[in-house]
């Protein structure tokens, strides 16, 4: 039997991720298994807001305007300021994936932009 938590519990739990992502986060969007770090979005002060355990990314579309590194976005990562993993193996697409960017096929300098990025309790 599966476990199941009430969503007032999974709207805790979702917060406690985004207070642990503090000011200064970023989102970092790269190939598979995040071999390579393609682009990095950095956060605002509120990483974003949490309701009915959904924790939803503020102030998209956001870009990168420069990308770090050519190739085909294929998984993201949430992290500090400090570089610490909150959030890993993260799925990303033009719809239907926690992260939305508009193109999968980065190169080198390119602008990436990131249309959305919502993550939900399981």
């Amino acid at each position: 039997m599966a476990v199941v938590y009430t969503t007032a519990v999974k709207t805790a739990r979702m917060q406690a991720v985004a207070d642990a992502i503090g000011a200064g986060g970023k989102l970092e969007i790269g190939t598979a298994g995040m071999a390579s770090v393609l682009a990095t979005i950095t956060l605002g002060a509120t990483s974003g807001t949490v309701s009915n355990g959904v924790l939803t990314l503020s102030g998209f579309p956001r870009s990168d305007t420069a990308a770090d590194a050519a190739g085909t976005a294929a998984a993201a990562r949430i992290r500090t300021s400090a570089n610490v993993d909150i959030i890993t193996g993260l799925t990303v697409g033009t719809s239907g994936t926690d992260v939305i960017l508009d193109n999968l096929n980065i190169a080198l300098n390119q602008t990436v932009t990131i249309n959305s990025a919502v993550f939900t309790h399981a």
